[in-house]
C-alpha cells in the first residue's frame, strides 16, 4: 500500500487487518525521513535519486542484512510464476536484474569468466554493497552478531553436526555480512579437515569433440554464436589426434587426461571403450579421467548394455575416474528448462552410484546462476550427500559459475547474467559446511573466475586449485578469458600469495612429488 510520509501509521494499520496481504511502501529523501517512516510502520522505502553513500548511511542506520534492495517484482516470487506472468521482454529484463532470490543484484561489470578479477576489497568477501564505507570496512568476526536461526545453523555446524536440507537453503539466503561469516565457518571447517595445504593436479583437458545433439540450453560450446569468434567450427579430433595430445601432455608431467566432448551422432558406447584403450596403450601410467554420467548413458543405450555393464567394459578398458559433470542443477523443476533433453537427476545419481559400486571414484559438480537459486542448491546438495553416504565415492565438489556472455539460453533472454560474486562465496562456503564429514575436498575454478577469483575462495572453504588443464575450450566457448592453461608454477604462486602451501596431487587426492617431466615445457 503506497502512501504518503504523514500517513504510514493509518496505512499499517489498515495492512495489519486479517487477510490483507500488503506492506506499506513510502517514498523517502533521507536517512531521517525513512528511519521514521520505519518506526511508524512503513517496510519499502521508495528512494528517489540517492547515491550510494547515502544508502549505505541508512544501511548502517537500520542494521546490515535488515535492507534488501527489490526491483519492480517483490523478493522470491517464483521463477515459473513470472515465466508465465510476464511476456519475453519483461522477463529478460527481470532476470538482468536479479540475483538467485529475486532481489536486486548489486552493480557492477565483474561476472564469471570476464577478464577482470572480481573486485572484492582485500579486507571483506562480500560486495552486496559499493559504498566506500562497506568497502573500506574489515568484515565483522565470529558468529555471534548474528540472528538467532542463522547463528545456531553455524553453532552446530561446528560442533560437527551437519545442517538440513532446508537449513542448507538458509544459508544460502545469508546477505552481506551473513556471507561473510559463513565464509569464515566454512575455513575453520577447512582448516580442520585440511589444514593450510591446497592442492592442485597436472592435467589435460582433451575436448575431442564440439558436435552434439543434446539441446542444453547453456551449453554455448556445441551451440555457441559464432558471431563471438568463441566456437569455431565444428570439429572431431580423429583417434590419433587424442592419443597424441594424451603423450605430450605426458610429456609435460600430466598425470591425468579428462576426456569430455558433445555427444556426437554417430558415437557410439564403444567409442568411448576404444578411446580409453588406445590412451592406455600408449601412454600406461596416465591417469584417464573421462565421460560424464549423460556419456556414460548414452554409451549404454547406444551398445544395449546395462549401465553397469557398460561401466564395466569402461573400467576394463583402463577407466579410472568418472568426471561429475552433466550435474548442472540436480533439480529436475530447473532441468526442464536449463537441459530438457538432458539426463535426469535420478539417472545422474544411477550412473555415479554404479560407477561407485564397481570401484570407479567419481569427482562432483554444481553449475549455477543461470535460472536457480537457493532451492535447487540445497536440492543438489542434498542428492550429492545421499550418493556419498551411500557409496563413498566422491572425491571433490566443483562449483561451476553460470558463464553467461554465449550462452544460448542468455542470449535468448532466458536466464541471468550468471552468479553474483556473493553466490559464487555462498556455494562454495556453504558446500564445505554441508559437506564436511562426506566430500573433503572444495575447489575453485580459476578458469572460470581467474586466479584472483580462485584466491580468494580460499577464504570461504576451499582446498583445491584444480587442474592446469592445457587446453580446455568449453568455458572459452562461453565467453571466459582466463586461458586455457595455468603452468604450475602460477598455480603455487596463487595458493602462496593467500597464505597458504601448495601441493601437486593426482587425480583421486593422494599427494605426489614434482614430476621430472617439466609441467611447462
Amino acid at each position: 500500500m503506497r502512501t504518503g510520509r504523514s500517513r504510514v501509521a493509518r496505512a499499517r494499520r489498515i495492512v495489519e487487518y486479517p487477510a490483507v496481504d500488503a506492506v506499506v511502501s513510502v517514498f523517502v529523501d533521507t536517512v531521517e525521513d525513512a528511519l521514521a517512516a520505519v518506526e511508524e510502520g512503513a517496510t519499502d522505502l521508495l528512494l528517489r535519486a540517492w547515491d550510494r553513500e547515502s544508502i549505505g548511511q541508512l544501511r548502517d542506520a537500520v542494521g546490515s542484512g535488515e535492507l534488501v534492495e527489490r526491483t519492480a517484482l517483490w523478493p522470491d516470487p517464483g521463477l515459473d510464476e513470472i515465466r508465465e506472468a510476464v511476456d519475453a521482454e519483461l522477463f529478460a529484463t527481470y532476470l538482468n536484474q536479479v540475483d538467485g532470490t529475486g532481489r536486486a543484484r548489486p552493480r557492477y561489470d565483474w561476472a564469471p569468466g570476464k577478464p577482470e578479477d572480481p573486485p572484492v576489497p582485500a579486507r571483506r568477501l562480500s560486495l552486496q554493497w559499493s559504498d566506500a564505507e562497506w568497502l573500506g570496512r574489515t568484515a565483522r568476526p565470529g558468529i555471534d552478531h548474528l540472528e538467532p536461526g542463522l547463528r545456531s545453523i553455524l553453532t552446530r555446524s561446528l560442533a560437527g553436526r551437519a545442517p538440513s536440507r532446508d537449513e542448507i537453503e538458509m544459508l544460502f539466503r545469508a546477505r552481506g555480512h551473513e556471507v561473510e561469516a559463513i565464509a569464515e565457518v566454512a575455513d575453520e571447517l577447512r582448516r580442520r579437515r585440511n589444514g593450510d595445504v591446497v592442492t592442485y593436479v597436472v592435467n589435460r583437458n582433451i575436448n575431442y569433440t564440439n558436435q552434439c545433439y543434446f539441446r542444453c540450453g547453456f551449453c554455448a560450446f556445441s551451440k555457441g554464436p559464432k558471431s563471438l569468434n568463441l566456437r569455431g567450427d565444428p570439429y572431431l579430433l580423429t583417434l590419433d589426434e587424442v592419443v597424441d595430445r594424451t603423450r605430450q601432455a605426458w610429456e609435460r608431467g600430466a598425470t591425468e587426461v579428462t576426456l569430455q566432448g558433445g555427444i556426437h551422432p554417430e558415437f557410439t558406447g564403444d567409442f568411448y571403450v576404444h578411446v580409453t584403450e588406445l590412451i592406455k596403450a600408449a601412454v600406461p601410467e596416465m591417469h584417464v579421467h573421462g565421460f560424464t554420467p549423460l556419456e556414460v548413458w548414452q554409451g549404454a543405450e547406444t551398445t544395449g548394455a546395462t549401465v553397469p555393464e557398460f561401466l564395466a567394459r569402461l573400467k576394463a578398458a583402463g577407466l579410472g575416474t568418472l568426471p561429475g559433470t552433466a550435474a548442472e542443477i540436480l533439480d529436475d523443476d530447473v532441468r526442464r528448462h536449463l537441459c530438457p533433453d538432458k539426463i535426469r537427476t535420478a539417472e545422474w545419481a544411477y550412473v555415479m552410484t554404479s560407477a561407485h559400486e564397481l570401484g570407479l571414484r567419481s569427482t562432483s559438480t554444481i553449475m549455477f546462476g543461470h535460472i536457480d537459486g537457493p532451492a535447487s542448491w540445497a536440492n543438489h546438495l542434498e542428492v550429492l550427500r545421499q550418493i556419498q553416504r551411500r557409496t563413498g565415492g566422491i572425491t571433490e565438489f566443483v562449483p561451476l559459475p553460470f558463464v553467461h556472455m554465449g550462452a544460448p539460453i542468455y542470449l535468448r533472454g532466458r536466464s541471468r547474467p550468471g552468479p553474483t560474486w556473493d553466490e559464487v562465496v555462498l556455494i562454495h562456503a556453504v558446500a564445505r559446511i554441508a559437506l564436511d564429514g562426506l566430500i573433503d575436498n572444495i575447489q575453485a575454478s580459476w578458469v572460470k573466475l581467474g586466479l584472483e577469483g580462485g584466491r580468494r575462495l580460499l577464504e570461504a572453504g576451499c582446498n583445491d586449485m584444480g587442474g592446469t588443464l592445457m587446453d580446455e575450450n568449453i568455458s572459452r566457448a562461453a565467453g571466459a578469458a582466463h586461458g586455457q592453461l595455468a603452468t604450475p608454477e602460477e598455480l603455487e604462486a596463487t595458493i602462496r600469495a593467500a597464505g597458504r602451501t601448495p601441493a601437486r596431487r593426482n587425480t583421486v587426492y593422494e599427494l605426489i612429488e614434482s614430476s621430472p617431466r617439466t609441467a611447462d615445457r
